[in-house]
């Protein structure tokens, strides 16, 4: 059975995205009548449709003790009596209260060890463990004996996810502050998510309306009592328009289920769901939540934030580990990271080379992006300060606090981090390097106007030359050797001159449309190399996408093109033709490239499997069974990669559900949003069956998670590419 994801339609929350930010655009609306489901005027929905709440604006004081004293927030004394998540009972700087001196799970008895230490502490002791389809995550280990591996989380979302789930199971206090679209003061936090006035929009009274069952963790511990569970809770998602199955937990399951998987507090799994739902990246960047810490000061659960604009998402990796070793002349380190993604993923464990590589990032407040708060921050520490909860510096962490001014020394973190990491091999480094690459690839995949992974790709093309010349590489070799076709169809644009950076509704249907084109372009002439035609807007006295669209009309698949537009704050919107970076890059009919292998064919060791399914079968309505229909896959070797095509037709696309189930793993292969009529995919990507065995039977899940309007399966067809 599939557990819906939520109790109310996605319909309204969709269209009520859209009015929100009219709303918060015009100023207009009280806080309690105005904005989405739960009464909140985001600030700007994301690259990916997440509705995200703005920064405070608040700046660290020039003088460095009233930058770490931070910015007051709400009265200690404020009435939480309905509001409340948990109870404060111990605080961070804690060292020797009877709480603090008993044995956890990464620290000993009488530890010495403040609270916000053995949260390092903690983090660092998270042990790794295979992830499905490829790479390595963690385990994630609670005071109850619950262990489970690391959810499938955005990549800010991860960073959260640990300190709220550490604060609340000791008692300690946390809140994090964003402004609205009117530019209220919100806080999320142990107590409830407010303003200085009360309780904020439709939130919920968490402590009146939820259950908090810690009473029972001995009782648990000793086997004398079974883990309560909240089905509520456990059939809720996180809102929005990304998809957040948990499969490690279960068939079906999405975050509500993991989280009432780990917390007897049901009140913290509810309070997640909205935090993870409005805060983002640009939250985690505002120096009001957390402060800059020093290269030499970097410990396990710091996190790492690539910003490169000062809106819109970023990426967050959180720090896993963090050794140190003392030399001769000066300190050297070995750091590892892990990061989840939009689609979500389970956070996935970089090796020390990439994790380098993203240390050194220019991203990672670079001389080039300093102003826009990136690099490496920790957690804000919540005290009493003159009667109110303030996020402080701790005054024990002073020497790992860098100020906001401090502009020189932040933008030279990057080369520190340079000189104090330790050396990679250069084929460690060549490796980590070709996943970056791949990754951004795959975002592509499904969302071919992101510019931010065109960008974040080409920056690791950069570094791929530079270490080809100490290789004994030239360009064209590393050109050769690493290059696709898709790079160039997906070519880097600026991003304040190109409206198609603005466009985040792209899907795996277009960019497999502009592929397809080019493919034809270059069929067509065998004896010359055409001009690519790179996907991007041009004046074509239309809306700049006119050549896709006719290609799409002449294959009959203009019904999969949507429409262009502005889905983020874009000034450029009526820019008449995007402008590429100046590339670095061989051009391409240099060398002719290779081709991704997305072509059902061979293409050195891999090879291609396909099976198709024409029976036509009517999906349930509104039924969480749904309808199942399988293929068998004759053949040896393991999944390098999964593409589906998809013909269903069906009066409300939004309602629609599919997940592609083989060998005991379940993965939701696409969530419908919007009103439209009909589902067809054609080369869809679906990640998370890499590394597992093809043959088979293969079988495709089709869900309908709403009443009234009704469809049918017509048929599907399985692509593996093998090695």
């Amino acid at each position: 059975m599939i557990p819906m994801s939520l109790s109310s339609s996605l319909r309204p929350f969709v269209l009520l995205a859209t009015l929100t930010l009219l709303i918060a655009a015009s100023g207009c609306g009280e806080e309690t009548e105005a904005g989405d489901e739960h009464g909140v005027l985001v600030d700007e929905l994301d690259e990916f449709g997440k509705p995200t709440l703005g920064t405070t604006g608040w700046e660290e004081p020039a003088g460095k003790s009233d930058a770490m004293q931070g910015r007051p927030g709400l009265p200690v004394s404020v009435d939480d009596s309905s509001t409340a998540v948990w109870e404060i009972k111990n605080q961070w700087a804690d060292r020797d209260t009877p709480a603090a001196r008993e044995a956890g799970m990464a620290w000993p008895e009488d530890s010495g060890l403040s609270w916000e230490e053995k949260f390092h502490k903690w983090v660092e002791s998270l042990p790794r463990t295979e992830r499905p389809g490829s790479g390595e995550t963690f385990m994630l280990t609670t005071p109850h004996g619950v262990e489970l591996p690391a959810p499938s989380l955005e990549c800010a979302e991860v960073a959260m996810f640990l300190r709220v789930a550490f604060a609340s199971w000791y008692g300690l206090p946390y809140f994090t502050e964003a402004t609205d679209g009117n530019g209220n003061r919100l806080y999320f936090g142990h107590f409830g998510i407010r303003t200085a006035q009360g309780r904020y929009g439709r939130m919920a009274n968490f402590k009146t309306q939820y259950q908090d069952h810690s009473d029972r963790a001995e009782a648990i511990m000793a086997g004398d009592a079974r883990w309560p569970t909240d089905t509520n809770l456990a059939g809720r998602s996180i809102p929005g328009n990304s998809a957040d199955a948990q499969p490690m937990i279960g068939e079906g399951a999405h975050s509500g289920a993991y989280f009432d998987r780990v917390f007897l507090n049901k009140r913290v799994g509810y309070f997640l769901l909205m935090q993870l739902t409005y805060f983002g990246s640009i939250n985690l960047a505002d120096p009001v939540n957390t402060y800059n810490v020093t290269p030499e000061g970097l410990r396990p659960g710091d996190t790492v934030l690539h910003r490169w604009q000062s809106t819109g998402i970023g990426h967050v990796m959180v720090v896993m580990r963090a050794d140190k070793f003392a030399t001769d002349s000066s300190i050297q380190m070995e750091a590892q990271l892990a990061s989840g993604s939009m689609p979500r993923r389970q956070p996935l464990w970089e090796n020390p080379a990439t994790a380098k590589r993203n240390l050194t990032s220019s991203n990672a407040g670079g001389p080039d992006t300093v102003q826009f708060n990136g690099g490496v921050k920790r957690w804000r520490t919540p005290v009493e300060v003159n009667g109110r909860w303030t996020n402080v510096v701790p005054s024990f962490l002073a020497d790992e606090y860098l100020p906001a001014t401090a502009r020189t020394r932040l933008a030279e973190r990057p080369q520190r981090f340079d000189d104090i990491l330790t050396e990679l091999e250069p084929e460690e480094m060549l490796g980590a390097l070709e996943g970056i690459v791949e990754g951004q690839r795959a975002h592509l995949r499904n969302y071919p106007a992101s510019c931010a992974a065109r960008s974040r790709r080409e920056d690791a093309f950069n570094d791929l030359y530079e270490l080809g010349e100490d290789l004994g590489m030239t360009r064209l070799e590393v050109d050769e050797r690493f290059r696709t076709l898709e790079d160039y169809v997906f070519a880097e644009l600026i991003y304040g001159q190109s409206k198609t950076c603005c466009w985040n509704s792209s899907t795996n249907e277009m960019y497999q449309l502009a592929m397809d084109l080019n493919r034809q372009l270059i069929e067509d002439t065998p004896d010359a190399c055409p001009d690519l035609v790179v996907f991007k807007n041009r004046d074509d006295e239309s809306d700049g996408f006119e050549v896709f669209r006719d290609f799409a009309r002449s294959v009959d698949k203009e019904h999969l093109w949507v429409e262009w537009s502005a889905d983020e704050n874009c000034p450029q919107a009526n820019t008449p033709q995007d402008t590429q970076v100046g590339h670095q890059w061989t051009p391409w009919c240099e060398f002719g490239g290779v081709d991704e292998p997305d072509d059902g064919g061979e293409q050195g060791d891999m090879t291609t499997a396909s099976a198709t399914n024409q029976e036509e079968l009517a999906i349930p309505d509104n039924d969480p069974e749904g309808v199942t229909s399988a293929v068998e896959i004759d053949a040896t070797g393991v999944v390098d990669a999964v593409r589906i095509d998809v013909d269903i037709t069906h009066t409300w696309r939004g309602d629609i559900r599919l997940y592609l189930i083989h060998d005991g793993v379940t993965i939701e292969a696409y969530r419908g949003s919007g009103s439209e009529d009909d589902v067809v995919l054609s080369g869809h990507v679906v990640e998370g069956f890499e590394g597992e065995s093809a043959s088979g039977t293969w079988e495709l899940l089709v869900v309908d998670t709403m009443a009234q309007d009704l469809g049918q399966l017509n048929e599907w067809t399985l692509h593996l590419d093998l090695n």
